[in-house]
């Protein structure tokens, strides 16, 4: 049979809406009437459901997906550890992470011109245990070429949310195709097959690997039924599926840290529809709604939370996603940049948006990282604190010139050997040229 054939003529269509039960196919008639697994489901398809919580979860957070497939993803050979040391150094277990105080932040790292999404997948920080399913793991993902023609790529570990800087990454997953730019980001739940290519050359993305539960809108609270990230504006991909049985392919499967494959002989692409609440989806942050103080007060960054992860305590987030978008500062008397401050979270920072005018602020560079772990304390260097102080408050709007995002966990972050000494990114004199230049300005009075 021919490969690639999309029934589709533009793969790049999106349903709307995060959270909703969608339904897609790419063939009409396809989707069963009033059952999920017919005797014989339509034009011979087989059908699997995918499942990405436990079957007895309550109704509201239970997430299912049945999939109607050429053939089912269990026809492939046995599992076969990936031996290759380069890659197992840069996926280090959580027992390679070096746990430190000290604030920390790192020069842009290095696009990896050479390697694949796979192979330029870099274990940055982390916390937790993905045989447990507690907590999560942050990367740095870098390549130059496309995945290979026939090879397929997935995560039994956790769901991955992407956070592009440079480049842009066409996902081509089993339930449909998305393509992801800088300002954008997309999320891959847990056990969904897919492929990466480039579409416009070398990416470095940072992606956040959630062991355990699922990304979802966080509530607005007295902020009522609308703002921050709607629901409607997240883009879900349609059904489309490729027919491709007579080739050799490949999938290479993240499991408990590990890297294991397998063959096959057909697609893993080959899904012609599917209905449920468990899929990959994409969001434009330029639609996020920001919402801010209008009086006096900088806000606690919570306001700008985009996706949530929340843990079994209430409040409490295993990991956040947290976006500053362009936004009025109108607050009077006032210091308006982020106060200094210590956090029962830790953080993970870094810049996100290529076309900026300005790509660096305070020592960050676009590309680069800062974590700032559990109750360390942070905040805005000697030079914008004395500007901030002394400044006079009028409407301004911030973020044009910059873009920031931040991983935010309840986690105390580990952070690997490769990115503190072999990277060579590691700022050493951080808190040197940060925050010890801060004057004393107390005034006994008399």
């Amino acid at each position: 049979m021919p490969l690639s054939v999309f029934e589709h003529e533009d793969p790049h269509q999106y349903l709307m809406g995060f959270g909703n039960y969608h339904q897609t196919e790419a063939i009409n008639n396809t989707l069963p009437v009033a059952q999920n697994s017919p005797q014989k489901p339509a034009y011979g398809l087989y059908t699997e459901k995918l499942s990405g919580t436990a079957f007895t979860v309550p109704r509201a957070d239970n997430q299912q997906t049945w999939l109607y497939r050429i053939l089912p993803s269990a026809a492939h050979s046995k599992f076969e550890p990936l031996f290759a040391e380069e890659l197992k150094q840069k996926l280090a277990s959580d027992s390679q992470l070096q746990y430190t105080p000290d604030q920390v932040r790192f020069d842009p790292f290095d696009i990896e011109d050479s390697v694949d999404w796979i192979g330029g997948s870099r274990l940055v920080a982390g916390s937790g245990d993905p045989k447990t399913k507690t907590g999560l793991a942050i990367y740095v993902i870098s390549a130059g070429k496309d995945m290979a023609a026939r090879q397929a790529y997935y995560s039994a570990d956790g769901d991955l949310l992407i956070v592009p800087n440079q480049g842009v990454l066409d996902l081509q997953t089993e339930l449909g195709r998305l393509r992801v730019r800088p300002n954008e980001i997309a999320v891959v739940p847990r056990g969904i097959r897919y492929r990466v290519t480039l579409p416009d050359g070398p990416i470095r993305a940072f992606a956040l690997e959630l062991y355990q539960g699922h990304f979802k809108l966080p509530d607005l609270g007295i902020i009522g039924s609308n703002g921050l990230a709607n629901a409607r504006d997240f883009q879900v991909p349609v059904a489309a599926y490729e027919e491709d049985y007579d080739s050799d392919w490949s999938v290479v499967a993240r499991f408990n840290g590990e890297l294991f494959k397998v063959h096959q002989t057909h697609s893993p692409f080959d899904v012609v529809a599917w209905h449920g609440l468990y899929y990959p989806f994409k969001y434009d942050l330029g639609r996020f709604n920001s919402i801010g103080s209008v009086s006096y007060d900088h806000i606690d960054p919570s306001i700008y939370t985009v996706l949530t992860a929340p843990s079994d305590s209430p409040g409490v987030a295993v990991a956040d996603f947290v976006f500053f978008p362009p936004r009025w500062l109108v607050m009077e008397d006032t210091f308006r940049p982020p106060w200094y401050h210590r956090n029962a979270m830790a953080e993970f920072s870094g810049l996100i948006d290529p076309g900026l005018k300005t790509p660096k602020v305070e020592g960050l560079t676009l590309g680069g990282i800062q974590i700032h772990n559990v109750m360390s304390g942070h905040g805005s260097d000697s030079q914008l604190f004395e500007a901030a102080s002394n400044e006079k408050l009028v409407p301004v709007k911030e973020g044009t010139k910059i873009k920031a995002f931040m991983f935010e966990t309840s986690s105390v972050l580990g952070i690997t050997q490769w990115a503190l000494v072999d990277s060579g990114k590691l700022q050493r004199d951080y808190q040197k040229s940060k925050w010890q230049p801060l004057k004393v300005h107390f005034k006994k009075p008399a």
